[in-house]
């Protein structure tokens, strides 16, 4: 088992890299027009075959030693362009990557987000963070949205002391299920040990995809995005998946130690609805804040929390003047940390 777990998560991913370092790494023009481009990173094969990731970047980078890596959350990929301008403004390379079985990283043959154990991503920020120091970064900060913040948290507790990037911005990071106490005590357990023994039995769930509604320009937002990537409601769930999920979270009710200076933001309140109001465009209405703030003050290390007036769950899609508000707390907090 040792054995395993050393080729499958470190010796493999250092043979892609040593690949990319013969010159293999190869940029072509990315989806989201002619100021970003993306390379295809090749991965060992998992439990489902051919594993890819995705590397996105901004074409023209301002010329600093600061990156950000940004991590998508779940039923979703990087779209978000004017998040990637204001790095840049503020003086940061922006990167961004499409984890294996998520958008420009999905292929036909896997399941949409798919995935066993949450370890399994460890290889592509591995991979993506080499790059970007490749690139020139000496200073590169990890930027996690909802479950990209739960994994991103994740890889910063279990890499201490690691040189590839050195802070973490989660913005309203997934570290519990906004159910109802009874079901996270007696049916999440349940439906968890269910995923380890049939990882790729579908579990059915219901959902009117009100959230996906809020952001979609097409219903009530204002953001376009592939919604075969994005779905408003998300495609059934395994119950190898939740096993994952809930395995992340136990970590996390424990206390995750992190030797980085970390930020977390959430929104200032939850609102759920099983019709549409326009309180879902100005609060997070797929977790709970009180979740996320009580599971980042357990968290062992130099972190700040903000809360976010009227933010929805992805702060940076909400209303304009609520991200404005978002992006001149985030460089303060970074100027704070590095001038």
């Amino acid at each position: 088992m040792i054995y395993f777990y050393t080729m499958k998560y470190f010796l493999l991913p250092l043979v892609c890299w040593i690949g990319f370092c013969q010159g293999q790494l190869n940029y072509q023009k990315d989806l989201l027009g002619p100021n970003f481009e993306q390379t295809t990173i090749q991965q060992p094969n998992d439990y489902e075959g051919e594993v890819v990731c995705t590397l996105i970047r901004l074409k023209n980078q301002p010329k600093s030693r600061k990156a950000v890596l940004y991590i998508h959350g779940f039923n979703d990929y990087f779209f978000q362009s004017e998040l990637a301008e204001h790095y840049a403004q503020m003086g940061y390379r922006f990167y961004a990557i499409d984890l294996r079985k998520y958008g420009r990283s999905y292929r036909s043959h896997q399941k949409l987000n798919n995935v066993r154990n949450l370890n399994e991503y460890d290889a592509d920020i591995d991979t993506a963070l080499k790059i970007i120091q490749a690139e020139g970064a000496i200073y590169t900060l990890v930027n996690g949205h909802s479950t990209g913040g739960l994994i991103a948290a994740l890889y910063a507790h279990h890499h201490p002391q690691s040189d590839q990037f050195q802070a973490l911005f989660l913005n309203s990071p997934f570290f519990d299920f906004n159910i109802a106490p009874w079901m996270k005590k007696i049916m999440l357990p349940l439906v968890a040990k269910k995923g380890k023994k049939k990882p790729n039995k579908l579990f059915k769930r219901e959902g009117l995809g009100l959230y996906g509604e809020s952001i979609n320009k097409k219903n009530h937002g204002e953001w376009e995005f592939n919604e075969a990537w994005k779905p408003n409601v998300s495609p059934p769930l395994n119950y190898g998946w939740f096993n994952a999920i809930h395995q992340g979270h136990l970590e996390v009710f424990k206390g995750l130690k992190i030797d980085k200076p970390v930020l977390v933001m959430h929104s200032d309140h939850s609102v759920q609805s099983k019709v549409w109001t326009d309180a879902l465009l100005s609060g997070d209405a797929v977790l709970s804040v009180t979740d996320i703030e009580r599971e980042a003050k357990k968290i062992v290390g130099n972190c700040s929390i903000i809360s976010i007036p009227n933010a929805m769950h992805d702060l940076i899609l909400s209303k304009k003047e609520v991200r404005d508000d978002v992006y001149l707390k985030l460089e303060s907090w970074l100027q704070s940390i590095h001038p």
